[in-house]
């Protein structure tokens, strides 16, 4: 379900039932002269539109205002819009907490953005990781007070652990393509990769009569197709049901 869609009652079912909370992390960022500057987050808005009707899940508005950088090229009249990762984090701690008070605790964020880094972290989602443990950690403390970690009710924290069941699994963050994936379909920027799944999904946001094959990193894009493509959201989609398949709930 849309979370702005929903009516209070909806949202304690949704509690209650330990439904994923998912939000859609990305950036609006030049993708060359073909294709539309939100595809990163378009990207994983259209996978979650594969599997919203099957999986009890609720959708968060997505997030387009990450840190899409200059690395690309710089910012006048090609459309990237970079938000510093210091300035994501106090918001992404606040929406986390928020969250948390709701009382959410199978939250849930992915990013396609720079996420072949995913492991080491790059700044949109390392914001995001960090504020949502200090939301975690924050929140613990209000609600349980100082010392709760060690009282004698968390003497099964490391049972939770390895089950994944322990608090720091309220919020987690996930790449929307897996290094499994990018072993089988190609991971780019703007190239035939991206081209191609968005040539399946959304294939308004991409003109490849304006392919720039001046530059290297847009060149293989003449090479993109809709079938591809498929292939690619089809490796996703299994990849994103296997990490929101209901679970049991969680204690708080």
């Amino acid at each position: 379900m849309r979370y702005e869609m929903m009516l209070p009652h909806q949202i304690r079912a949704a509690i209650a039932g330990n439904w994923p909370v998912v939000l859609p992390l990305g950036v609006l960022e030049y993708h060359g002269e073909h294709m539309a500057v939100g595809m990163d987050t378009i990207a994983v808005t259209e996978v979650l539109n594969q599997i919203e009707r099957d999986i009890d899940m609720v959708i968060l508005p997505p997030f387009y205002y990450g840190a899409a950088s200059y690395a690309v090229e710089p910012p006048e009249g090609n459309g990237s819009l970079h938000v510093s990762g210091d300035k994501l984090f106090p918001f992404a701690q606040d929406m986390f907490t928020g969250l948390l008070r709701i009382g959410f605790r199978n939250i849930h964020f992915f990013i396609h953005h720079q996420s072949e880094n995913f492991t080491a972290g790059m700044p949109t989602d390392l914001a995001f990781k960090f504020a949502a443990r200090q939301a975690i950690f924050a929140f613990l403390e209000g609600e349980r007070g100082e010392g709760w970690w060690g009282k004698s009710g968390m003497d099964d924290y490391y049972a939770q652990h390895e089950t994944g069941d322990d608090p720091f699994n309220w919020i987690k963050g996930h790449p929307l393509m897996t290094a499994e994936i990018i072993a089988q379909y190609p991971f780019d920027h703007a190239g035939i990769g991206e081209t191609s799944l968005m040539l399946a999904m959304r294939p308004e946001a991409v003109d490849l009569g304006r392919v720039d094959e001046a530059k290297w990193y847009t060149r293989s894009a003449r090479d993109a197709s809709p079938e591809l493509g498929a292939k690619g959201r089809d490796l996703i989609v299994a990849h994103l049901r296997e990490i929101l398949a209901p679970r049991r709930t969680t204690k708080s």
